[in-house]
């Protein structure tokens, strides 16, 4: 059995993906701390885009606590034509086509693949097929502007809802699977 590569996003009611430190932080309770938490627990591997997994180094190895060393533990791959080297612990950036590293990859033994943030790794895979579920939690407001996670493509890609909840802050939690 391959693994599964699991791409989660913080998303507004306009589709909004982009910068959610700038709106998303009002709507973060126990409850979403419990749901990342367990997506977290699940993955042995951190699948990132250039922008994310700058984003995040500069941040989480100065942090402290169960969900820093998590992140920090994790073995990070990251998906990059410009940078040559990665300077964060257990990281290691993917060389050449990134479509086939991921296929290669999720033929290897291992937990979950977890993708989180990087937009544009996230709309290569998803158009790829490569994507076994895409979990969104979905907050209660609208953006006005910013890269949206479905900006419009080149074909339909069909899901089907498998779980959803609904958090005391409004939040939905909706995890999707290819139909």
């Amino acid at each position: 059995m391959s693994r599964k590569i699991v791409a989660a996003q913080f998303i507004s009611l306009d589709g909004v993906v982009e910068a959610p430190e700038e709106w998303h932080f009002p709507y973060f309770n126990d409850e979403m701390d419990a749901a990342v938490g367990e997506m977290t627990a699940a993955a042995d591997t951190l699948l990132l885009g250039r922008v994310t997994y700058e984003s995040f180094a500069a941040v989480w190895p100065h942090q402290s606590g169960e969900m820093a060393d998590a992140i920090n533990g994790i073995r990070k791959l990251v998906a990059s034509t410009t940078l040559k080297e990665a300077g964060w612990q257990n990281a290691s950036v993917i060389e050449g086509d990134v479509v086939a590293a991921v296929k290669e990859l999720k033929q290897q033994p291992g937990e979950n693949i977890n993708i989180t943030g990087s937009i544009t790794l996230t709309q290569t895979l998803l158009v790829a097929g490569l994507i076994d579920e895409l979990r969104l939690l979905v907050h209660p407001i609208v953006v006005g502007g910013g890269r949206k996670l479905f900006p419009g493509g080149p074909r339909q890609i069909p899901l089907k809802l498998t779980r959803s909840v609904t958090f005391g802050t409004g939040v939905l939690d909706l995890t999707y699977q290819p139909a």
